[in-house]
Parts: structure tokens; sequence; C-alpha cells
């Protein structure tokens, strides 16, 4: 059944066929699970266009880097595996999340795509890569669910005067400063504290889980990355797969999760390398 937008419009889903990349499952390079809600509730033409345009530029950019790929629509209520055999994890965006998850119950505005059942796989789904101690990176509602899975909790909304989000008739991104914490892994990555991003949200990581930390926020103090103290996870709020953001800070960080992916492959196989940051 396609989904239907908001005025009743049937959408055609979007198919794994939509944007797999060529090559993805050839080579010898690190096996990256991919979770990506490729569908969800209110889907409507533009978000049904975002999300091939930037689930296809997240898979494209890890194939070039030499990567591997294993798409997991997690919007299907179908069986996944994220095994020993998965050396990365990535959690792409999507619709927002189930408020009652995290424990609100009033009314939230401006709430959209909201299933309880691709909340809960998603889930199901860092808590393998967190069992099996894979490199993990977060984009957008990923970098949310990662939280939540660490026992944080969201703002659900931020509000009216909200900048990091176009606001009625402007297009859904925009480009947004933010500061990044300059001893965190993701300063390193992209070589300053102070970046551009692509953003378009209206929500926000609010109590900070346990073992993560905030590495970048918004001017406004709004919280747009968090990393783990100890191991490889790094979730970022904004869409660095976005192809109107910076190529260079997409191939960074990408790059980064993709050489500690490296990393993890060889250390199963008792091999040793030295990720750069």
């Amino acid at each position: 059944m396609s989904p239907g937008a908001l005025d009743g419009t049937v959408i055609e889903p979007v198919m794994l066929e939509d944007v797999l990349p060529d090559g993805g499952s050839h080579g010898s390079g690190p096996l990256i699970a991919v979770v990506a809600p490729l569908n969800f509730p209110g889907l409507t033409t533009e978000t049904r266009d975002l999300i091939v345009r930037f689930t296809g530029s997240a898979l494209a950019t890890l194939v070039e880097l030499g990567a591997r790929v294993n798409v997991i629509d997690i919007s299907r209520d179908a069986p996944f595996t994220i095994d020993e055999e998965t050396d990365g994890v990535m959690l792409l965006g999507g619709g927002d999340v189930d408020p009652t998850l995290y424990g609100h119950t009033g009314f939230v505005d401006n709430l959209y795509g909201v299933d309880r059942g691709t909340d809960e796989r998603t889930l199901a789904a860092i808590d393998l890569g967190l069992e099996f101690g894979a490199p993990m990176l977060g984009i957008c509602r990923g970098s949310q669910m990662i939280n939540l899975a660490c026992g944080g909790t969201l703002i659900p909304d931020l509000g009216e005067n909200n900048p990091h989000r176009g606001g009625d008739g402007e297009p859904m991104f925009l480009d947004d400063p933010v500061v990044v914490v300059e001893d965190s892994r993701l300063a390193q990555i992209l070589s300053r504290s102070r970046v551009i991003v692509r953003n378009g949200h209206h929500q926000a990581v609010g109590e900070v889980g346990e073992g993560l930390r905030v590495t970048a926020r918004g001017v406004d103090g709004v919280v747009e990355a968090v990393e783990h103290e100890s191991t490889w996870i790094v979730g970022v709020q904004w869409h660095p797969e976005d192809t109107d953001g910076s190529e260079e800070d997409r191939r960074a960080l990408f790059g980064a999760f993709v050489e500690h992916s490296t990393a993890h492959a060889a250390a199963k196989r008792g091999q040793r390398t030295t990720p750069a940051v």
C-alpha cells in the first residue's frame, strides 16, 4: 500500500532500487549496515524526493570511499541482520520519533511521520550494533535515536522561532552555523570548530544519554551533535549527505566512519590498524 500525503494524494513508496548505488555489495571494504526509514506516514512528494536524494547521496559516498553497504529499510516490518559480519552501522533520517518513547504524552506541534514500529526496530538495530561493538554514525533522526538508546530524551518541538528549519513557504533545509567542541572527534574530523551545515529539524536532543557528551551546538544552544565518550559513536543533527551542502565535510565525516569500520573489521581478523581520528 502506498503511503498517502496529508491531502489524500497517493505517493509511491520509496523502494531500495530508488536509492541503491552501483557496486554497493562488491569489493573488499568494510560492510556497513545502513539503517534507513525509507517511508513513513504522511509522506509527500517533497519529502519523498528528499529521502531519495539524501539516501542516495549517503550510499554513493560510502561506496566511493570503498565500503560495502547492506541497506536495511527499517520502515518495513521484516527481519533484518546486524551481526558479527557487520563492520559499522549508519543510521539515516526520517520521520519524527514517537514522543511517548521518551516519556512525553502531551500535544506536540509540527509532529509528522510517526511510526512506532520503525522506532522500535531502529532501537533494536542500535542495540545490536552496540552488542557487536561496531562504529556508529547517526544522522538527524539517527542521532536522536542513538541518544534515546542510551537513555536520553528529545525536545519534541523547538517552537515557532526555530532557526534550524525553513519557515512557511520556504525550503525546509537551510544553511545553519554550529559550534563544535574543540577537543571532540568531530572537531578533529572537520578541522575547525565553526561549521555551516545543512539543517531542517524541529526536534533535538534533550537530556543526554548515558556515556554520550554534547560535541556541537547551534548558536542558540540547541544540541547539534553528540558522541560516545569511549566508543566510536558519533551523531550529528544536521544532514552532511545533503548534496546542497559541503562535499568536503561529507567526505571527511563519512571517511572517518569508514576508516574506523575498516579498523573494526581488521580487529576481528586479529590485524592491527590505527585510524587517524
